[in-house]
């Protein structure tokens, strides 16, 4: 039995180094752009906790467009970025970073 499994492992193995290279999938390039990344938050040194934090995983664009909400629903979106997604945030940055988000997305809801 070892032997028949040899030979056919080696006859496999002869056919396939015979046979044609499967031909190569056609590869086109395609040019991407991508928006601009590296636009801060406005407002000077009051965005300075959310710039040195959140930009790491989120664009300031994304995060000004997201809908208007009270500081309460900031806060609990902070820590959950925090707990949930592990964003490297200190404690005594998250009020000035609630804080921005309040004034500048707030929502009285």
């Amino acid at each position: 039995m070892r032997h028949l499994i040899f030979v056919i492992g080696t006859s496999f193995a002869a056919l396939l180094a015979s046979s044609p290279a499967w031909p190569a999938p056609a590869m086109t390039s395609t040019t991407v752009e991508l928006p601009a990344g590296d636009a801060l938050f406005p407002g000077g040194p009051e965005a300075d906790a959310i710039n040195n934090n959140c930009l790491a995983c989120h664009s300031a664009d994304m995060v000004l467009n997201q809908p208007a909400l009270p500081k309460s629903s900031w806060e609990s979106e902070v820590h959950k970025m925090i707990k949930v997604y592990g964003a490297p945030v200190e404690d005594s940055d998250v009020p000035a970073i609630v804080d921005y988000l309040a004034k500048v997305k707030g929502g009285d809801r």
